[in-house]
């Protein structure tokens, strides 16, 4: 299952590319002198948020990961859709389960207010996304920040970049490698599955209609496959169920736990079992809370670095929503 030989050096290139001057120029710290607040502003908004509907955490970490992988981490799945271009948040992956934004636009009210033209709509996601993993009992860890914002923004984008819930091992891999995040790196950015909601359309197929012969996916467990389906009846959408039944609002083991036991709810989710390295990964940190929590935030600041803009590049917008 692993990649072919033209991918592996195509996946090299790209990460080489994503180690570039821009990346280093961002700094923990980097609003320290120019608006000494940003992060705290950021963080008792999202804290407010939290205090009114505790899934927006899992929200803030997806709309990290959705941004980065598209256009890397540029804050373009923020920009609003005009006539003639559907923008990433109206891209069916991300609308209407994707929530959030207004937060972010709180966060930026503010933040104009303080330090007009300072502080980017990107390095705002990323600060989200730190606090809610915190809000979720996971690590806290400090943000390399000074990313600059993007003027694109395409739905057509976001099925090339991000991978669907039927991804195979294979098909993962290949597509973290193309953002510079190694296998390893994938199956403990999956660990963020172990928040949050899906809604029934997303995983249906295992459920009902998994193949020409057979209705229910044979590597499910039979006993989560029933429980699924009386919450999920044929043709559902609009409802949704927790990633992680057992501890749904903690970044922690229990999503590997789940996968130990056939309980993973996506079939790229169960994938992570295909493979004797992935699956020793999954025990691994299963076993150990702390190394997931500790490689988790490492992932974190690496994901939140794929591809930035930095310097003179892009902009600072002012309203997160539209281009200055």
């Amino acid at each position: 299952m692993g990649l072919k030989r033209g991918g592996l050096l195509l996946a090299l290139a790209l990460a080489l590319y994503l180690c570039s001057p821009l990346e280093a120029q961002l700094t923990v710290g980097f609003y320290r002198t120019t608006c000494p607040r940003a992060e705290l502003i950021v963080r008792e908004e999202v804290n407010k948020a939290f205090q009114s509907d505790n899934g927006i955490a899992a929200d803030f970490v997806r709309m990290h990961f959705h941004d980065c992988f598209v256009r890397g981490c540029d804050g373009s799945i923020l920009l609003d859709s005009k006539p003639g271009n559907t923008a990433e948040k109206d891209s069916p992956i991300n609308n209407p389960s994707l929530e959030g934004f207004d937060v972010i636009d709180n966060a930026k009210t503010r933040l104009e207010a303080a330090c007009k033209g300072v502080v980017s709509c990107a390095d705002i996601i990323a600060f989200a996304a730190r606090d809610s993993v915190r809000l979720s009992k996971g690590l806290f860890y400090d943000v390399p920040s000074g990313r600059r914002d993007g003027r694109v923004s395409l739905s057509a984008e976001t099925f090339a970049n991000l991978p669907p819930p039927t991804f195979n091992l294979a098909q993962l891999t290949q597509m973290f490698a193309s953002k510079g995040l190694t296998q390893q790196e994938m199956v403990t950015l999956s660990g963020a599955h172990s928040i949050g909601k899906a809604d029934c359309s997303s995983f249906s197929r295992r459920l009902y209609n998994f193949n020409s012969t057979v209705q229910t996916d044979p590597s499910l467990n039979p006993l989560y496959a029933a429980e699924l389906k009386q919450k999920c009846p044929p043709g559902a959408s609009g409802t949704t169920v927790p990633m992680d039944p057992p501890t749904p609002l903690a970044l922690d083991i229990s999503y590997y736990k789940g996968l130990l036991e056939n309980r993973g709810l996506f079939t790229s989710d169960q994938a992570l079992m295909s493979s004797p390295a992935t699956a020793n990964q999954v025990r691994a940190n299963r076993n150990n809370n702390n190394l997931f929590s500790t490689s988790f935030t490492a992932a974190m600041i690496k994901m939140g670095r794929i591809g930035v803009l930095a310097g003179s590049a892009g902009e600072i917008r002012l309203n997160c929503r539209v281009v200055n």
